[in-house]
C-alpha cells in the first residue's frame, strides 16, 4: 500500500467514476483501475460496486475513504511542515475573501502581511461566507476572511476582527430619505437590493425581517458592491450596506439612515481548520491578525 493508491482511491470514491478521476489526476484510466485492484487485495475486500449503470462505494468502501482522508490530511500536514524547514518564509497562502466587503475591511491586513513576507504568493479567491467555510474545511482554502463570527461547525476556529452596523441606502427622493433613524418594519414594502443567497448577511436580513412579520420584496439579488450603490441611485429600491462602505459613497443623492437599534451588524471574522498543522504562511497571517485586533 502506498499513498499513491490512497491518493487515487479517494479521487474515484469523490467522482464515482474512474474517467473523471483519472482526468482530475493527470493519469491514465488504466493506471488507476489498476492501483484500486491492487488497493483492494492487499485490503481483502472490495470497495466499490461496479455496476454498468453507476460505481457505488461498499459499506467497507465508506469506512475506508473516512480513514483514507485522514491519512492524505495528516500526509499533506507533514508535506507542510517539511517545506516550512527546508524553505522558511516561502510558499503561498490561499484567502477566501467576500467580495462586497473584502476590499474596504481586508486590505490593509493584506497589504501589511505582504509587505512583511514579500516571498510568500497570496491567492485570493472571493467568494461568500458559506463557500468559505466549505473550502477550508474541505482544504481548499486555508484561512477566510468571513462575515459571521458564528458558526455551528466545530472544527473551525475563529477570531472576530471588526463589528460594524448595517446602515439603510436611499434616493434623497423616497419618502424615508427624510427620517433620521428606521426600525426594519419602516422596510416592510420597500424592493430589496439585497446580497446573493450565498452570502451569511443575506440570511441575518431575511431574519430580521422575519421578526417583524414579513419576507423582504426582492428586487436584484448582488455581489457587487457598486451595483448595490448604482441601482439605488436609480431609484430600483432600497438597500442595507455596513456603515464604513455607506460612508464612503460619492453620491450626494443618496441618503443612509442608521436604524434606530443596531438590529444588524456585518461581524467580519478570521477562520481556519482546527487540529490542522498550519504551514509559516498560515500562521503569520493568523498572529498578524490578532494584533489588528487588539489595536
Amino acid at each position: 500500500m502506498d499513498i499513491r493508491q490512497i491518493e487515487y482511491f479517494v479521487e474515484v470514491a469523490k467522482q464515482l467514476s474512474f474517467t473523471k478521476a483519472a482526468t482530475t489526476l493527470h493519469v491514465s484510466q488504466p493506471s488507476i483501475s489498476k492501483a484500486i485492484q491492487n488497493f483492494e487485495a492487499e485490503l481483502g475486500v472490495p470497495l466499490f460496486y461496479r455496476s454498468s449503470r453507476q460505481l457505488e462505494l461498499t459499506d467497507a468502501g465508506q469506512a475506508v475513504l473516512i480513514n483514507s482522508m485522514q491519512v492524505l490530511e495528516s500526509f499533506q500536514n507533514l508535506r507542510s511542515e517539511l517545506t516550512d524547514l527546508m524553505q522558511l518564509k516561502k510558499g503561498q497562502i490561499r484567502i477566501g475573501i467576500p467580495p462586497i466587503v473584502g476590499a474596504e475591511f481586508f486590505s490593509r491586513l493584506i497589504s501589511v502581511y505582504k509587505e512583511q513576507n514579500p516571498y510568500i504568493v497570496i491567492l485570493l479567491t472571493e467568494v461568500g461566507t458559506k463557500r468559505i467555510r466549505e473550502e477550508i474545511e474541505t482544504g481548499e482554502l486555508d484561512i477566510g476572511l468571513v462575515c459571521s463570527v458564528t458558526s455551528t461547525n466545530e472544527n473551525l476556529e475563529t477570531i472576530r476582527f471588526l463589528k460594524d452596523p448595517l446602515q439603510l441606502i436611499v434616493h434623497e427622493s423616497h419618502p424615508l430619505a427624510q427620517q433620521q433613524a428606521i426600525t426594519m418594519s419602516d422596510l416592510t414594502n420597500e424592493a430589496f437590493i439585497i446580497y446573493r443567497k450565498d452570502f451569511i448577511l443575506f440570511d441575518r436580513i431575511i431574519e430580521e425581517c422575519s421578526k417583524y412579520g414579513f419576507y423582504p420584496n426582492i428586487a436584484c439579488e448582488t455581489t457587487q458592491k457598486d451595483l448595490f450603490i448604482e441601482m439605488v441611485q436609480a431609484r430600483l429600491g432600497i438597500a442595507l450596506l455596513p456603515q464604513k462602505i455607506a460612508e464612503k459613497i460619492s453620491y450626494k443623492s443618496i441618503k443612509r439612515i442608521p436604524f434606530q437599534e443596531d438590529a444588524i451588524h456585518l461581524e467580519l471574522g478570521i477562520t481556519w481548520k482546527k487540529n490542522k498543522y498550519l504551514p509559516y504562511s498560515v500562521r503569520e497571517f493568523i498572529q498578524l491578525a490578532h494584533e489588528f485586533v487588539l489595536q
